[in-house]
């Protein structure tokens, strides 16, 4: 695969390599006296130096030869040299942030290159979004290469979007420059099924001969992963038991193994490399969704190799997971992944490898940020005022929230969360019914949730119930709700249920905490109602005290607000709530909130 993300293709440099390489010509960098994390063989090999020149890696061991009075030259001093990070599979949006202002969190942490499936915004906003983050991508030093968001609605005839994503507009966007492969196909069962318009999908992106990303969230690891993976399906990013990995792997796809701001799968899903003696190349460490506070606090993939470690990953064996494996598995690994000659010069230097603490950050040579923090500046980039006026909904009033129900007493179903996990559990609940409609029962913790298509302003609107918040009084409403980002309430009572939701209609979208008829916490997103056009540092502060708004509300969840996100995503596992009502994700039916 041609890769467009190197500051120049190696047929116009390899020249230069060769002299520079040969000490005949001098190079631009040389970094001095390394212990060099070797990926490909899994060494570290010390005292060892790296030559570059126009943004590539010409030599690595001895390099003095290629130092001239023009060569940039850093001292190791005995620090780690390794290949920067890559994300194999992250949702920018997930963030909150701007790509420019996700770059800005990133990069110094290690992170130079990302493999975006922006199919939040793509849901909202149609291919026009797509195009709005790759501009501002480009405004950076990030390398962030497009999937293209396969599943646009995730699973079509359950919800309602803000636009559709077929065949003829996948093929379109496989002749984007920036463009890689196809976004995760979450539609599972249309592959299983052998649904036309799915394989269709796929079959676009294998015909660019670019890399289809999956998700595979059943428990099956026999004859559906099989089925799943003859598609040409190359990766998967849904395994949430240590068998589950290992079974991928044995079928030969890539293992993404998740540690994001709520998905904690890293305890568990890291058994199948430190509790099998199996070759770890088929598994990635990847962040999927990450919260701005969970950046600006703890760090990107820097901190999930760290994680990795602490749960026994050898480090040599974590950074390849994030660095040539990632590169294998998109088929990139001719110029990305490893620190040898012809590669991009994308490099980090650690002066603590088991806490993989990034002191220095290289892409394509230059040296772009140091002990944390941005040494080049980005020219921000204006979304277009389409990306702002996304939210089409007239204002709500507790009547709107209203659920009948006839007798004395009903069965109901319920959605129960399942902490720092993508999943949830059918439940049954009798509820007394007062007044002829059904209410949240805080004693129980259940509590009422409500899902409003907004994007053409139909009307239509799903009802349900859930269980595992544990909040005790209020209501908090989302436009940020996967992966159709309708708007999302749940709460305690239908009038701070509807305040919530007319605050974020008044706003053009975001995040809200209410309770007691007052506001306690707001994160304005107005950009397609999901992305706010604010620096890192304010929106972190913003969403922190949110978090500190749910935990007054009675919530202790880890990013209680990205678990909250999930109720409407029906194509996981076992019930959810999508603004056509609730859906049975085992059976991938329509289903009734009361029982029969």
């Amino acid at each position: 695969m041609l890769n467009k993300f190197c500051k120049k293709p190696l047929w116009e440099c390899s020249q230069t390599l060769s002299l520079v390489a040969s000490g005949a010509k001098k190079a631009d960098l040389v970094i001095l006296g390394a212990k060099l994390v070797n990926v490909c063989t899994h060494e570290i090999l010390e005292n060892t130096d790296v030559a570059v020149a126009q943004g590539r890696i010409a030599c690595v061991g001895n390099c003095q030869s290629c130092i001239g009075e023009n060569t940039l030259v850093i001292h190791a001093n005995g620090k780690y040299l390794a290949p920067a990070f890559m994300d194999g599979h992250i949702h920018v949006e997930s963030s909150m942030l701007s790509v420019g202002e996700y770059a800005k969190a990133v990069i110094p942490c290690g992170t130079s290159a990302i493999f975006m499936d922006p199919h939040e915004i793509c849901n909202v906003l149609g291919l026009d979004g797509v195009k709005y983050m790759l501009e501002d991508a480009k405004h950076t030093s990030l390398k962030a290469m497009l999937t293209t968001p396969s599943c646009v609605p995730a699973v079509p005839g359950f919800e309602d979007t803000g636009a559709t994503v077929g065949p003829k507009e996948v093929a379109e966007t496989m002749t984007w420059e920036e463009c890689v492969g196809l976004g995760e196909m979450m539609n599972f069962p249309g592959i299983l099924n052998a649904d036309e318009h799915t394989h269709a999908i796929v079959g676009e992106t294998l015909k660019a001969g670019k890399i289809v990303t999956g998700h595979y969230s059943l428990p099956e690891t026999a004859q559906g992963l099989n089925a799943y993976i003859a598609s040409g399906v190359r990766c998967c990013h849904e395994s949430t038991r240590a068998e589950d990995a290992l079974a991928k792997m044995r079928l030969g796809m890539y293992a993404m193994l998740r540690e994001g701001s709520a998905w904690h799968d890293l305890k568990e899903v890291a058994k199948v490399i430190t509790q099998n003696t199996i070759d770890s190349r088929f598994a990635c460490l990847i962040s999927d969704d990450t919260h701005p506070d969970t950046l600006q606090n703890k760090g990107h993939l820097n901190y999930i190799v760290k994680r990795a470690i602490e749960e026994g990953i050898d480090p040599v064996t974590a950074i390849q997971m994030v660095t040539i494996n990632v590169a294998q598995c998109f088929q990139l690994d001719h110029d990305l992944g490893s620190v040898t000659p012809s590669k991009c010069a994308d490099m980090v230097l650690i002066d603590d490898l088991e806490n993989c603490n990034v002191t220095e950050v290289f892409i394509d040579g230059e040296l772009v940020a140091q002990n944390g923090k941005m040494l080049k500046t980005f020219a921000p980039y204006d979304y277009p005022a389409k990306a702002k006026n996304s939210v089409h909904l007239d204002l709500l009033t507790p009547e709107n929230f209203r659920i009948p129900a006839t007798g004395a007493s009903v069965k109901i179903r319920v959605m129960e969360i399942i902490p720092a996990r993508v999943g949830t559990f059918e439940r049954f609940e009798t509820m007394p019914v007062k007044d002829g409609a059904l209410h949240a029962d805080v004693e129980r913790d259940v509590l009422k949730v409500a899902v409003f298509e907004r994007h053409r302003n139909t009307g239509t609107v799903g009802y349900g119930f859930v269980k595992g918040f544990g909040i005790k009084k209020g209501a908090m409403a989302q436009t940020v709700a996967h992966d159709a980002h309708n708007l999302l309430v749940v709460g305690t009572n239908d009038e701070d249920m509807a305040l919530a939701s007319n605050t974020l209609i008044a706003c053009g979208g975001g995040m809200v905490a209410v309770a007691d008829g007052k506001i306690l916490s707001l994160v304005p997103l107005p950009i397609a109602g999901l992305i706010s056009d604010r620096p890192l540092e304010e929106t972190s502060e913003k969403v922190q005290n949110l978090e500190k708004a749910w935990k007054e509300m009675g919530c202790t969840l880890p990013s209680p607000f990205m678990t909250m996100a999930l109720i409407p995503l029906a194509c996981l596992p076992e019930l959810r709530l999508t603004n056509r009502g609730l859906v049975d994700c085992r059976t991938f039916q329509f289903t009734n909130l009361i029982v029969e």
